[in-house]
């Protein structure tokens, strides 16, 4: 289970070093390390520049497993109707997130530049909002699996950073922001539940 976990922290993360898995799984960086070393030995993952991806054919491998793996999640009843309800939150992110990074002038959608302060903190409040209906979803996902725990305290860090004033942690995608967070977590939920993505 641990060397799956790992590979499937690099199939969330695309492309990670060994303390970002360390944190994302919960193992000891040693551990993972370990883990790494042995998966490309095995020609599983691929090292570079100090980060590992999956190698294509582990990943349609890894794909194999998440039934077996995740045989008592997908029969949990609360855990699937947890995650109904966070595709429903999910459509919100969307359109606040679309909100951020767009601004209405003269009735047209253009790029948000970020000048207009106040437009800016409107959404963060609005994602504030959002959070606290997630947090309580996320409560109940994390009773069936723990180890989503992870997404539930970074996206409260993102959040607050967020707040502070550091705006690019609401969706920069060169940061562990919200919106990548978000993104990450909605993949996990998929991937452990065999579901795919709505385009």
């Amino acid at each position: 289970m641990s060397l799956h976990l790992v590979l499937h922290a690099l199939a969330v993360k695309k492309h990670a070093d060994a303390p970002v898995l360390a944190e994302f799984t919960g193992l000891s960086q040693a551990d993972v390390a370990r883990l790494l070393g042995e998966a490309a030995g095995s020609g599983r993952v691929v090292a570079a520049q100090g980060k590992y991806v999956l190698a294509p054919l582990a990943r349609l491998a890894l794909d194999g497993h998440y039934a077996r793996e995740y045989a008592n999640v997908r029969a949990n009843a609360t855990f699937l109707q947890a995650y109904e309800n966070f595709e429903r939150i999910n459509v919100q992110l969307k359109t606040l997130i679309t909100d951020w990074q767009t601004i209405e002038v003269g009735g047209a959608r253009v790029a948000n530049d970020h000048s207009d302060a106040s437009y800016d903190i409107r959404i963060v409040d609005r994602l504030g909002n959002l959070h606290e209906r997630t947090d309580r979803i996320l409560a109940q996902l994390v009773q069936g699996l723990p180890r989503l725990e992870y997404y539930r305290r970074k996206l409260t860090e993102a959040l607050e950073r967020a707040e502070d004033g550091h705006s690019e942690w609401v969706s920069d995608a060169r940061l562990p922001s919200y919106h990548t967070l978000w993104f990450e977590l909605h993949e996990d939920l998929l991937r452990i539940l065999g579901r795919r993505r709505a385009e």
